[in-house]
């Protein structure tokens, strides 16, 4: 279905000027991917982080940024005591549902025990390890002993980092010509770019155009010849831009 929606929507875009700008045209491609698979898959939901934080505890997180409003507009000590006092019932109201969350969990890890329900048992013990995230605070000296106070350990990251980037004896960097001037790349062929699309690894978290390489997968019919053009144009865009600057530039 998914596949469907992006093979109809991508040849939709066959009508449009490949003389256009690269950026206009890749929002373009990159705005008919996502609305095909949000329409076809819809979004993800992510786990609640916190699974005690409910709508009251939005109430008190807004209480509390009004409370600090007032303070920023007049810093007064009445608004700071107000502040403070907010700032305090919201942290109490916080400890007291993640108490009746963990209290709740351990009456349900209880119980699964006693009916011998092993799988969910396994299950909630495995979500409160993975909260858990062990932390190494040894690190070894110049000597190579290891180091477990706090404050021999921060100034050993410091001794450490200084040493590393105060770098003593370099020698001052004459002039030096630097030729920019760049080989013929031959144009990108679609076999290129699906070769290149086939080898994305799946399963992976998407980059910054929210677009994961299974979408690309699926629509790699149509988007061939798109990516192509799209790289032409940023090529003409790349030599446009350069033809303004020298080949060669010198730095002292």
């Amino acid at each position: 279905m998914c596949q469907i929606k992006i093979t109809n929507k991508i040849a939709a875009l066959e009508n449009l000027n490949d003389d256009e700008d690269v950026d206009r045209t890749w929002e373009n491609i990159k705005q008919n991917i996502q609305t095909s698979a949000k329409e076809s898959l819809g979004l993800h939901k992510l786990k609640q982080k916190k699974p005690w934080f409910d709508e009251e505890c939005l109430g008190f997180l807004d209480q509390r940024k009004q409370a600090k409003m007032q303070w920023i507009q007049d810093p007064s000590q009445s608004n700071a005591d107000n502040l403070n006092n907010v700032r305090h019932e919201v942290s109490r109201h916080f400890r007291n549902k993640m108490k009746a969350y963990m209290r709740a969990k351990i009456e349900e890890l209880e119980t699964n025990s006693k009916i011998l329900n092993i799988m969910d048992l396994y299950r909630s013990i495995n979500d409160f390890k993975k909260r858990y995230q062990p932390r190494c605070n040894i690190v070894k000296d110049e000597k190579g002993d290891l180091v477990a106070d706090s404050h021999t350990i921060v100034a050993r990251w410091r001794n450490y980092f200084s040493q590393l980037l105060n770098v003593h004896g370099v020698k001052d960097v004459g002039q030096a010509e630097i030729h920019t001037a760049e080989p013929l790349v031959p144009e990108p062929s679609a076999c290129e770019v699906e070769l290149a699309i086939d080898k994305l690894k799946s399963h992976k978290s998407p980059g910054i155009d929210q677009i994961p390489a299974e979408l690309l997968k699926q629509g790699v019919e149509q988007l061939v010849w798109r990516f192509v053009n799209l790289l032409l144009l940023f090529g003409i865009r790349r030599n446009y831009l350069k033809s303004g600057r020298s080949h060669h530039s010198t730095y002292s």
